[in-house]
């Protein structure tokens, strides 16, 4: 999961600029929301794209936590999160990677033995995971992800990075087939799209004035 949007911080005395207790809220809001839809996607054993793609299929490969999987795929992309964002998005983004780690362990003990329906889990979950990103680059956070090497690739090589992610994401996909039924890999890809549809239809600089 990843934003391909920039962020520019807000100026001292912008009247649009969040406040913290704003900030904190989005933060816990779009974190819940996000694990929410996460939560759905694994109680069907589907992948989605970016790093909560690779943890999942991770997690089903291995059996371990995806919460602990998720914060150990997620470190080498907040180093590089930190070389291009600095320290107060990096440090907002470590924080929301451990909200929805956190959250990821409430959801099982509140819905035991979720029994959903794979495609509505699928789209849901791709759905609610889109909505809690968006909520969090709007308060100057991400849930870590590929994004960060794709524009590394496209800094250092030239490559546009909506391709490089792309790219990436499809290689999430593709291997989840290693140990998800085609049938749900098929459906997660197309949820995968849903997912990107929500954020570049949703996300685009100057249409939403907060920060």
């Amino acid at each position: 999961m990843s934003s391909r949007t920039a962020f520019v911080p807000a100026a001292v005395g912008d009247p649009t600029a969040h406040g913290r207790v704003e900030d904190a809220f989005g933060l816990l809001s779009g974190t819940f929301v996000a694990s929410l839809g996460i939560y759905l996607l694994h109680s069907a054993h589907a992948v989605t794209g970016g790093t909560a793609g690779l943890s999942l299929l991770i997690s089903y490969g291995t059996h371990l936590s995806f919460s602990l999987v998720y914060v150990l795929v997620n470190l080498p992309f907040l180093a590089l999160a930190l070389r291009r964002k600095g320290w107060d998005f990096t440090l907002r983004t470590l924080l929301s990677i451990g909200l929805v780690s956190a959250f990821a362990l409430l959801h099982p003990l509140a819905m035991p033995e979720a029994r959903l329906n794979v495609p509505y889990a699928v789209l849901v979950g791709n759905l609610l995971a889109g909505v809690g990103m968006l909520m969090l680059f709007r308060h100057h956070s991400s849930l870590g992800g590929l994004n960060t090497l794709a524009l590394l690739a496209q800094e250092r090589f030239g490559w546009r990075a909506g391709y490089v992610q792309l790219a990436l994401d499809a290689v999430v996909i593709i291997a989840s087939l290693t140990i998800v039924p085609a049938l749900v890999v098929a459906m997660s890809a197309a949820g995968a799209v849903v997912l990107n549809l929500v954020l570049a239809l949703n996300h685009r600089p100057g249409r939403y004035l907060g920060h």
